[in-house]
């Protein structure tokens, strides 16, 4: 059975700083291609970041660019999300997930199959 718990989130003030993690089990996690979505009350999820299978290749949203950070540790079955300069537009419920396939665009969350419960990150003014 596969799990996806994320957890690290919480309430900062705008400027601040959150780590998110996201712990994995039940498949092989270095064959999966993982990323961190987002959705806040009353908007359409949106895709934050991405993370290849090996760790060599991320994208990034324009609006978390220069600003946040994934990262994965295989031996771990871990993903991780920095969070710098938070602003209070950051604030939502982020989602880990994981897709096996190759190809596709990485922002689809149709193209993921498994997802996490979600963490509540709140940036405050």
């Amino acid at each position: 059975q596969v799990q996806v718990v994320e957890t690290g989130g919480g309430m900062v003030q705008a400027g601040g700083s959150l780590i998110l993690s996201c712990k994995v089990s039940g498949l092989i996690f270095d064959t999966y291609d993982m990323g961190w979505f987002r959705q806040a009350p009353g908007k359409e999820r949106e895709a934050v970041s991405y993370i290849s299978r090996t760790g060599r290749t991320t994208h990034y949203s324009d609006s978390v660019q220069g600003r946040f950070t994934i990262s994965r540790d295989n031996a771990k079955n871990t993903l991780t999300l920095q969070m710098n300069t938070l602003k209070p537009d950051d604030t939502a419920m982020y989602y880990c997930a994981a897709r096996r396939r190759f190809g596709g665009i990485w922002t689809s969350a149709a193209y993921y199959s498994y997802w996490g419960q979600g963490t509540q990150v709140t940036v405050s003014s």
